[in-house]
């Protein structure tokens, strides 16, 4: 469940990002280029307050994400050849989902 939350959380942030990058706003502009800031001193925070091993967890889940946020760009890009984008969006986003909820057991293949 908490896996779920956090999914959910990750991409309200995400389509929030995207609705500010499409304001008139220089000021919010500035805070899409502050999230990748963010994300460094997340991790400099993390690598202070974890033990090794969930330090290295927390970094697998992340290459995990990002792969997912890969294949969603992908596939919206893709898909927007032959369908209407929001079709595509959506088919995307549905690949996405699946992808990220199946995340435990393809993470365990490769423990």
């Amino acid at each position: 469940m908490l896996y779920f939350l956090y999914f959910l959380v990750g991409g309200t942030i995400m389509v929030l990002a995207l609705l500010l990058s499409q304001s008139n706003y220089l000021f919010l502009s500035g805070i899409i280029t502050a999230l990748p800031i963010l994300t460094l001193i997340n991790m400099g925070m993390q690598m202070k307050n974890m033990k090794e091993d969930t330090f290295h967890t927390v970094l697998q889940n992340t290459v995990f994400g990002a792969v997912g946020m890969l294949l969603f760009t992908m596939l919206a890009f893709l898909l927007t050849s032959w369908f209407k984008p929001g079709i595509s969006v959506m088919s995307a986003l549905a690949v996405y989902a699946v992808f990220m909820l199946s995340g435990k057991f393809i993470l365990s293949m490769f423990a």
